[in-house]
């Protein structure tokens, strides 16, 4: 658990330091600037706006939250899908609800969710090799922090900064490493 908490804590610090959530919004931004050029917002009784604002949020929500980064990643290490089938579920009445503001330009936002999960999935793949299992465990355990968080900041209970805490998933297992092999060896 040690290797976990510095994960969280360093990875939140680098994604702070970096402005990581900044940089999800400008990239969220730019997928949407060709979509609300093919989709008409004068239909939807919102502004331009407001409509570039709703499908940045929704685009960061449903491509870069931790469930769904943990959720890939953890499916192309164990196979298992339950984190990813249980984001569908929740990302299909999110995505209703952006609907009813949005139409039906919120379906489009599968695109690029599609290939950031594929992407991960694959990358799983071939860090899998290199990993043990104390080292997956720990991983798993971030990825229950970073869910954790979302909960929270979803219930309104704390607003975590989920985009910044990201960095923790890719720093976990080499601390994990570090700890069981290197600093265990000086504290015993």
């Amino acid at each position: 658990m040690p290797a976990v908490i510095f994960a969280v804590i360093l990875g939140t610090i680098v994604g702070l330091v970096i402005h990581l959530g900044k940089w999800f919004n400008k990239g969220a931004l730019l997928m949407q600037r060709p979509i609300t050029k093919m989709i008409p917002t004068e239909n939807l009784g919102i502004s331009k706006d407001e409509f570039m604002s709703l499908m940045v949020t929704a685009t960061v929500l449903f491509c870069a939250s931790g469930t769904g980064i943990y959720g890939a990643l953890d499916e192309g290490m164990s196979g298992d899908i339950t984190i990813l089938v249980s984001k569908s579920i929740l990302d299909f009445f999110t995505a209703a609800i952006f609907a009813a503001s949005l139409g039906y330009a919120v379906s489009i936002i599968a695109i690029p969710q599609f290939i950031i999960f594929v992407i991960l999935f694959f990358l799983a793949r071939f860090i899998l090799p290199y990993t043990n299992s104390t080292m997956i465990l720990d991983f798993k355990a971030c990825g229950g922090f970073l869910m954790l968080a979302t909960g929270f900041r979803i219930v309104k209970l704390k607003m975590f900064p989920i985009a910044e805490m990201i960095p923790a998933m890719i720093l976990v297992m080499p601390l994990s490493w570090l700890w069981g092999n290197v600093i265990l060896n000086f504290i015993h």
